[in-house]
């Protein structure tokens, strides 16, 4: 709720998609900063601790947003301001909530658990944005952020309700040189540096979220925005909810670039589409084919990596799964500033789609398949 209800705002303040874009972008160097920082911490502490850490900071940003709508102080430095404190939040804890499951579940079950903890999200990614278009259009943006307020008290249950989780390795202070040693482990590891790159290629080209309001009112404004933004996260709840052949496809690179490629050609077309209701048909293809090739890109690199790597290796999946989008947004709104929303949202996904197939170059990637350790 708190995803749509900011960027209505900052479209309401600015009337400009170039600046919905740039929530993405000021979020970007605190999601790289205390992604890389918050990983290596996870290697070196009790990862449940540092979950609650990152899950306050998170609410509490929350509650600012809250807090100025509500007194009517909304202005577009202190919205950007608040974004970059709950990217620094989100960072920190989704860093370290990907490092756990691999400490609860043997390797077989790890491509089930991922699938199952993204359809949860995506369940949630599909209410709340409908409940929020629902909520601005009858009531406010201040609404939102007040339910959604609210409703995040359950994530800090299910942070406390974890079991203790010390680190199993040589524990280390977290600076530089951890994240450095982190940075080198993928670089020389052609299977993590090709669903690395991959993953960036996807977002970064093909992320049309940033275009979400200005095509919202060409569809007549209202509640459109809520199932535009929802329209991803339902088609990813559909597929998550008939899963369970994707833990059984072994060769992953491959099958990582498919579902890359569907993602792709189902937002530039629903780009072209003229009416609301084919437009989110479209993007719910999207939205299930970035699913699977969300679980294939953390299960590679959670089965992939040693334990005392795994806090680090997740903070860059972070940077990457969360600024790539970020970047997206950025980009997404100053192509549209230049060439049209259109261009912008037909012309990203059809780049995406034919980048993408350069990883089945990499042979380590293309012919990658899951080994216990």
């Amino acid at each position: 709720m708190t995803a749509v209800a900011v960027a209505v705002q900052t479209y309401d303040v600015t009337g400009s998609s170039f600046w919905v874009g740039m929530l993405g972008g000021v979020g970007l160097v605190p999601l790289i900063v205390f992604g890389l920082w918050g990983g290596a911490v996870a290697d070196s502490i009790d990862r449940r601790a540092l979950l609650l850490i990152g899950s306050l900071l998170l609410w509490g940003c929350t509650g600012g947003l809250f807090v100025q709508s509500a007194l009517g102080a909304a202005n577009l430095p202190l919205l950007l301001v608040l974004v970059a404190a709950q990217s620094a939040g989100f960072a920190v804890a989704s860093s370290t909530r990907g490092a756990i499951v691999p400490r609860l579940l043997p390797t077989s079950q790890v491509a089930a658990a991922n699938t199952l903890s993204f359809t949860t999200s995506n369940v949630a990614m599909l209410a709340g944005p409908l409940l929020a278009g629902v909520l601005i259009a009858r009531s406010s943006v201040t609404t939102a952020y007040a339910a959604d307020a609210v409703l995040f008290t359950a994530a800090l249950y299910a942070a406390a309700r974890l079991p203790v989780l010390p680190p199993t390795g040589v524990s280390r202070v977290p600076g530089l040189r951890s994240v450095l040693d982190g940075l080198a482990f993928i670089g020389t590891r052609p299977v993590l540096s090709a669903s690395f790159a991959v993953d960036i290629a996807a977002m970064v080209l093909a992320m049309p979220r940033a275009l979400f309001p200005a095509r919202a009112q060409a569809f007549g404004g209202g509640a459109a925005i809520g199932w535009l933004f929802a329209s991803l996260a339902a088609g990813a709840v559909v597929v998550g909810a008939t899963s369970g052949w994707i833990g059984r496809v072994s060769r992953q690179g491959v099958a990582l670039v498919a579902a890359v490629v569907v993602w792709g050609l189902a937002v530039a077309a629903a780009g072209l589409a003229e009416n609301l209701f084919l437009a989110v048909v479209l993007l719910a293809v999207a939205g299930a084919a970035d699913l699977v090739s969300a679980v294939y890109r953390q299960t590679i690199l959670q089965t992939y990596a040693p334990d005392e790597m795994r806090g680090r290796m997740q903070g860059v999946f972070i940077v990457v799964v969360a600024g790539g989008p970020r970047l997206g947004d950025l980009r997404a709104g100053a192509t549209a500033a230049l060439a049209g929303t259109r261009a912008s949202w037909v012309g990203g996904g059809l780049a995406c789609a034919a980048v993408v197939l350069c990883a089945l170059a990499v042979p380590a990637f293309r012919n990658y398949r899951p080994t216990d350790p």
